[in-house]
């Protein structure tokens, strides 16, 4: 056994193949903690190309947060920027998900070929850490995409973001609380605004003290790190997108269904009665007959209703986000 052993181990000696390989491989002088895997380019309908998991936020203890981003493949100029924040209560969903849309990324290439960068977002779910962890990501986002934006080809002062259900939350919370400097564990880029210029939430909590108490309990519990009841104002208040409203919020358009029995529509009725006090520009519109997730009667129902939200929040972004580019 000992012999044969060293016999093996004479076979991969100096000067042999394998030695020869291993040669070529590359060390440094420091532990290497970075990603060498080359960009991951795919290409989408309308030829819009994808950069799939580009990592954003690298916090110690938690896995790298990515992102999905689409570009145009021909574009003169930089573009605006849409910022989709997916949904799943904080606590599932993914960046390539949405509603009742069968392929969403076929939804975030139209939106590029149409024109605009589109970054889809992961965060930490709160089973991961409770709030404020998520929308702390979705700030680091917004900061590293502006800190990026040559790289990618994104005009920095036209962007908007996008979101549905807890999405709608972190979404409206990121455009209506903006412009402090930086309290979450991710530093990088501070000197970046995470301020954006327009903001579109469907069927989204918006304040969490007016949530009725038997629509999503375990939900707002694990999000908000207490239950509900118990929470302390000021971290209600902070979670709660309407409790931010002041004369300098960006235009929103806010959808959401009359059946809606996981948000009810009131909760983006009483942000846009607030956002209109504040002589916000806001949008409502309230889509008739479907619930959560543009599901309605029948498969045509929610198809429909689906595609009408989706033309309003295109509308919408080419309306605030294409002048003066």
């Amino acid at each position: 056994m000992i012999l044969a052993v060293t016999f093996a181990v004479s076979l991969c000696g100096p000067g042999s193949g394998a030695m020869a390989q291993i040669a070529a491989l590359a060390t440094g002088p420091e532990p290497a903690l970075g990603d060498p895997m080359p960009e991951r380019i795919l290409t989408l309908r309308h030829g819009v190309r994808v950069s799939a998991d580009i990592p954003f936020s690298t916090i110690a203890g938690y896995r790298p947060i990515t992102l999905d981003l689409y570009r145009p493949a021909k574009a003169a100029r930089p573009l605006p920027l849409v910022i989709y924040v997916h949904g799943g209560g904080w606590m599932g969903g993914h960046t390539r998900q949405s509603g009742a849309f069968s392929d969403f990324t076929a939804v975030l290439a139209d939106l590029s070929a149409r024109g605009y960068v589109v970054a889809s977002l992961e965060y930490r779910l709160s089973g991961e850490a409770p709030f404020p962890a998520a929308i702390d990501d979705v700030r680091s986002a917004i900061r590293f995409l502006k800190a990026h934006a040559g790289r990618y080809g994104i005009h920095p002062g036209h962007v908007a973001i996008w979101g549905g259900s807890a999405g709608g939350q972190l979404s409206a919370l990121a455009a209506l609380d903006c412009g402090r400097a930086p309290t979450g564990a991710d530093q990088n880029n501070a000197g970046q605004s995470d301020c954006v210029q327009a903001a579109v939430g469907w069927y989204g909590v918006y304040d969490f003290a007016t949530m009725p108490p038997a629509a999503i309990p375990r939900a707002e519990n694990q999000y908000l790190d207490c239950m509900k009841d118990a929470c302390p104002p000021d971290r209600i208040a902070a979670a709660s997108p309407a409790a931010h409203v002041d004369a300098k919020d960006p235009p929103m358009l806010l959808i959401h269904g009359t059946d809606d029995r996981t948000v009810p529509v009131t909760q983006s009725q009483e942000l846009a009665g607030k956002l209109v006090a504040a002589k916000v520009p806001v949008t409502l519109e309230i889509i008739p007959a479907v619930g959560h997730s543009w599901i309605g009667a029948d498969a045509a129902a929610t198809r429909a209703a689906s595609l009408r939200a989706l033309d309003l929040t295109f509308r919408f972004f080419d309306t605030h986000l294409k002048g003066d580019q």
